[in-house]
C-alpha cells in the first residue's frame, strides 16, 4: 500500500467556500498534487482560489463540476493526489 501523500486528516465532508478546518487543507494538499502549475496555500480555508482550483480538477476528472468537494469529489481527488499522474 503506497503512503498517503496528504495526511491533515481522514475526515471526507462537503466543502465549499466558506469552509475551513483540517479537510479543506486536506482538500488543498489533494488538488496542488493532482493538478499542474497549481500551488495553493495549504490554509484550512476554502476561498476563490481553491474554489477556482477545484472546479479545474472537476472539469478535468470528467465529473460534476460545481466547485463543491463532495464524495465523488473527494474520491477522485484522494486517486489523483496519490497516483503518479496528475488529472490535467
Amino acid at each position: 500500500m503506497a503512503t498517503e501523500v496528504c495526511t491533515h486528516t481522514n475526515l471526507r465532508p462537503t466543502l465549499k467556500v466558506g469552509s475551513e478546518g483540517p479537510a479543506v487543507k486536506q482538500a488543498q494538499c489533494y488538488l496542488n498534487n493532482s493538478l499542474t502549475n497549481t500551488e495553493l496555500t495549504v490554509d484550512g480555508k476554502f476561498g476563490p482560489l481553491t474554489e477556482a482550483a477545484t472546479r479545474r480538477f472537476q472539469e478535468c476528472a470528467r465529473i460534476t463540476v460545481d466547485g463543491v468537494i463532495g464524495a465523488q469529489t473527494w474520491s477522485h481527488l484522494a486517486f489523483f493526489a496519490n497516483s503518479p499522474e496528475f488529472a490535467c
